[in-house]
């Protein structure tokens, strides 16, 4: 059986009267890298603040590695490294001497301490800038510095609040990178508002709308659940022309786009597959279908459909 590094039961939170998570429920289990997305104003950093026993919830119980965070809070945060969105360093620091600092907060021992900065640094590939005051570092390597601390006192869990914001896309393929690695031997909780942050790291996502858990899922599950929506995009080729006004006279065609007088983009909302219902069509007017190609549905768009409105 897979331990649970984290155990969310029935988790309420309310501001003034306005419901910021409704009895949310679920467990992440150990060496998984989870996804919470969700709109603005969702409540993904009201939970996230929970789990790491910042505020309390109203109702519900929170568990890291099987201990409640409002029983053992110390020892829950021992266990949780933390990488906020906004990063907040000391500019006027040496990488070393920022480690040093937050070691001790932690409580690592002198000889330990050593020994963990320079593992830690040779971890997140800090070690060609050690010269450099972190205020001099490119916003990459502040990014790198920042995961070195949440990562320091060697945290089972590791919550990450959109790692890659404002990184240029090399250094966005660095992190991401990194952040695969530690998965091997962390729990992850990644948040952000990238859809292609979660489908390039995470193996399991959760979205989150209005307090509410609307899909969870790992990754590939998470498009067959789209599919109970019975839209489907087919880019269809026939043989001879065809108009866009006999397209869409066809049932089920909800929109038609064209790309050619030869082929279609064709959106689609019945039950039936819409490439029989194409193919007999093709039959029927004498008009072969030269090639036939479904359009899977992209996180963005699976994320559209389950937070509008």
């Amino acid at each position: 059986m897979k331990k649970m590094s984290i155990k969310i039961i029935n988790v309420t939170k309310t501001y003034n009267k306005q419901v910021a998570l409704d009895k949310i429920n679920f467990t992440v289990g150990k060496g998984e890298i989870f996804g919470f997305i969700g709109p603005n104003g969702a409540g993904k950093t009201t939970l996230m603040k929970i789990i790491m026993g910042i505020i309390p919830p109203d109702e519900g119980e929170v568990f890291v590695n099987e201990k409640n965070i409002l029983l053992d809070s110390i020892k829950v945060r021992k266990e949780i490294g933390y990488l906020p969105e906004n990063n907040p360093l000391y500019l006027d620091m040496y990488i070393k001497e920022l480690l040093y600092i937050s070691g001790q907060y932690y409580g690592l021992k002198k000889r330990e301490l050593k020994k963990r900065i320079n593992e830690i640094i040779e971890l997140v590939g800090l070690g060609s800038e050690l010269r450099k005051k972190i205020g001099a570092l490119s916003k990459g390597y502040k990014q790198r510095v920042g995961l070195a601390v949440a990562l320091l006192h060697n945290p089972s869990v590791l919550i990450m609040d959109e790692p890659t914001s404002g990184l240029d896309p090399n250094q966005v393929i660095e992190i991401r990178n990194l952040i695969k690695e530690l998965g091997k031997e962390k729990t992850v909780l990644l948040s952000t508002h990238i859809m292609q942050e979660v489908e390039a790291i995470c193996n399991r996502i959760i979205i989150i709308n209005k307090g509410k858990i609307v899909a969870d899922s790992k990754n590939d599950d998470l498009r067959k659940f789209a599919e109970s929506f019975n839209k489907q995009v087919i880019i269809v080729e026939f043989k001879n022309s065809v108009t866009k006004k006999e397209l869409e006279k066809i049932k089920g065609i909800t929109q038609v786009k064209e790309i050619s007088k030869t082929k279609f983009i064709i959106e689609a909302n019945c039950q039936d597959d819409i490439r029989y219902i194409l193919y007999n069509y093709s039959v029927t007017s004498n008009n072969p279908i030269l090639t036939m190609q479904k359009k899977d549905k992209g996180l963005e768009e699976i994320f559209h459909e389950l937070t509008k409105g």
